[in-house]
């Protein structure tokens, strides 16, 4: 796939993720909008799923382990094809698919309820090592926010995923600087991520969140690499594409205004939906 039909896939999404926040009136468009290059290379390029089939047995596994920001796993699934698109306008609404952290058992398209931080990179380690010990072809890709390596459970898990040789897990940490309280390393430093992640016996990557030339680059290699789980540690900005909304951590949680959802659009070349 051309980058540049990414780069259209990339502009969607971020249309979607504010329009359905507007529509909303709540959620989280900062760490959703920083992660979009990277959803939209794994499901528009990298990832083996069907969207018509989406319980697939030899299908990759994603699993969103900052579940606050599922708008950008909804804006993902439903340009892939996995439900209509009309049900991203009724995300958080009581009664209907889309809620506001991932949820397995309704959702198509989504392997693993995720909310609670942590947890969605250990439960994608136990994946891989399911599919590892079933000899499965099938790889799993997971996405951490960076406030989210202050967490024990992820240092766990990730001693795990290196003793058990997971060569078939590659996890993305969205390196955004930011948490709902401001800089990381003012409320819990977590640098440095790379030493870290190499002293549990990762293969590190780094890249620029941003740029798809890169990100598909760092694939490749965790691709490649054998006997060891991947990590690519992603630089993004919060908020990114919204002028207003890039590296505020106000925008961690703050969904936008009407005159603040039309300045947004403007940015990202007009509104789709009405």
């Amino acid at each position: 796939m051309k980058l540049e039909i990414l780069e259209q896939k990339a502009t969607i999404l971020r249309k979607d993720i504010v329009e359905m926040l507007y529509k909303a009136g709540s959620g989280h468009p900062g760490g959703s909008l920083s992660a979009v290059e990277i959803l939209s290379a794994l499901y528009f390029k990298e990832m083996n799923v069907d969207e018509k089939n989406p319980t697939w047995k030899e299908r990759d596994r994603f699993v969103l382990s900052k579940g606050h920001a599922a708008p950008v796993l909804y804006a993902a699934l439903g340009e892939k094809g996995f439900f209509p698109k009309s049900e991203l306008w009724k995300l958080r609404k009581i009664g209907n698919l889309l809620q506001g952290h991932p949820e397995m058992k309704n959702i198509p398209g989504v392997d693993m309820s995720t909310g609670s931080l942590g947890q969605g990179f250990s439960t994608a380690v136990g994946m891989a090592l399911g599919l590892k010990t079933d000899k499965s072809e099938s790889r799993v890709f997971t996405l951490l926010g960076d406030g989210e390596l202050q967490e024990g459970i992820i240092w766990e898990a990730a001693m795990a995923a290196a003793h058990y040789n997971l060569d078939n897990l590659t996890a993305f940490v969205d390196y955004n600087g930011l948490q709902i309280d401001g800089p990381n390393e003012e409320v819990m430093g977590v640098n440095p991520i790379t030493d870290k992640f190499k002293a549990f016996g990762w293969n590190v990557l780094t890249a620029d969140g941003h740029n798809f030339a890169e990100i598909l680059q760092a694939l490749e290699k965790a691709k490649e690499t054998k006997e060891k789980p991947t990590v690519i540690v992603a630089k993004t900005v919060k908020g990114k594409g919204v002028s207003f909304m890039e590296d505020q951590a106000g925008w961690h949680g703050k969904a936008p205004n009407k005159e603040e959802r039309d300045q947004a659009m403007n940015e990202l070349g007009g509104l789709d939906h009405e």
